[in-house]
């Protein structure tokens, strides 16, 4: 094999004097086989680490050894283009022979298991559990960031309805952009804040409701959503079929909206409470929403009470009603309610 390290021309000689100390020869067997701190190789071949750096340096500069930092370590590999070198192929052969009499490769598999045994100990401390345990983590915007390459079409979501602008949290993770509409100043101004603390920064807020043709206008101009998000909004809509109209407008064809409302109920103090126009929706009303609005592949599923928070509707059914949005639309039907964790 022709030479493919890094050594000035006419300078191979300085490559067989490297390799003629036999410490630096275990220094590339061992660093073939793992990469390990200066610590962790002075430790594995019982040597002091200025001495171990000294070596490890002279071999880096002929191109033998890579390094790598992390915070105040270096970790140490065999250079990807070494082990091609037919001369030093055969150093680390003979760099394996000199580990075999202490069995300094066989200790490399415990030297990684020491490694691991501080997170060991660390998650096996017993933690008494507290109110915050099952809390949702502070940390889902990044769970949710990572989920979102997963999804097909995320160009634009609308949320509409945004209020505290909560769905936000969920949405401009996952999103490449979100528009926000909410027909109160004061509710947008506490979704504005939200968005800044949590550092979003694709999310366009809109001050308005679905009759507004400048509120169409903007999410037109966008390019239509993928997805139209109405999470506990239809319940308040005074007629409820011809907001499910105006949402698909938003839609794309091919997109998707998505309506979060409660099932039938009979509480009245609903409608004193949270000014409730609507005690819920039964599946055939839905059915006939999406219908009317060209709808295609409706779908309802119930959403398990634990996940529906501690709110003043904790105590209610909720259901999710989604439904796309179809060039072809063909009669839409809703399956009855069924338990179970919301698709994603």
């Amino acid at each position: 094999m022709g030479m493919r390290l890094a050594e000035p021309a006419g300078k191979r000689w300085e490559l067989y004097r490297v390799l003629g100390d036999p410490l630096r020869l275990q220094l590339l067997a061992v660093a073939a086989v793992e990469e390990l701190a200066i610590g962790e190789l002075a430790d594995l071949l019982g040597e002091s680490q200025p001495n171990v750096s000294r070596h490890v340096s002279l071999l880096r500069k002929l191109g033998l050894l890579a390094e790598r930092k992390q915070g105040t370590r270096v970790l140490v590999r065999l250079a990807d283009d070494a082990r091609e070198d037919a001369v030093v192929a055969d150093a680390i052969t003979a760099g394996r022979t000199l580990c075999e009499p202490e069995g300094t490769l066989e200790r490399i598999a415990d030297l990684i298991k020491r490694r691991d045994q501080p997170a060991r100990e660390f998650f096996a401390r017993a933690q008494s559990p507290d109110a915050n345990a099952m809390a949702y983590p502070n940390e889902l915007p990044a769970y949710l960031s990572a989920m979102a390459p997963l999804i097909t079409r995320r160009e634009l979501a609308v949320d509409v309805g945004t209020g505290e602008g909560r769905l936000l949290d969920v949405l401009a993770p996952v999103f490449k952009q979100v528009i926000a509409i909410d027909r109160e100043p004061a509710q947008l101004a506490v979704a504005k804040e939200r968005a800044k603390v949590r550092g979003y920064q694709n999310v366009q807020f809109l001050a308005g409701d679905l009759l507004d043709p400048a509120v169409r206008a903007a999410v037109t101009v966008a390019g239509l959503a993928d997805a139209v998000f109405a999470s506990r909004v239809l319940h308040h809509a005074p007629r409820p079929a011809d907001t499910v109209r105006r949402l698909t407008r938003l839609v794309r064809p091919g997109g998707t909206l998505v309506v979060l409302d409660y099932a039938p109920h009979d509480d009245e103090s609903m409608r004193e409470q949270q000014a409730d126009l609507w005690l819920g929706f039964a599946p055939e009303e839905l059915g006939r929403f999406a219908t009317q609005a060209g709808l295609c592949d409706v779908g309802l599923r119930t959403i398990p009470r634990s996940f529906c928070g501690t709110g003043p509707d904790r105590h209610l059914s909720w259901q999710l009603f989604t439904a796309r949005r179809d060039g072809a639309a063909r009669p839409s039907s809703i399956p009855g309610p069924r338990s179970g964790p919301a698709p994603s």
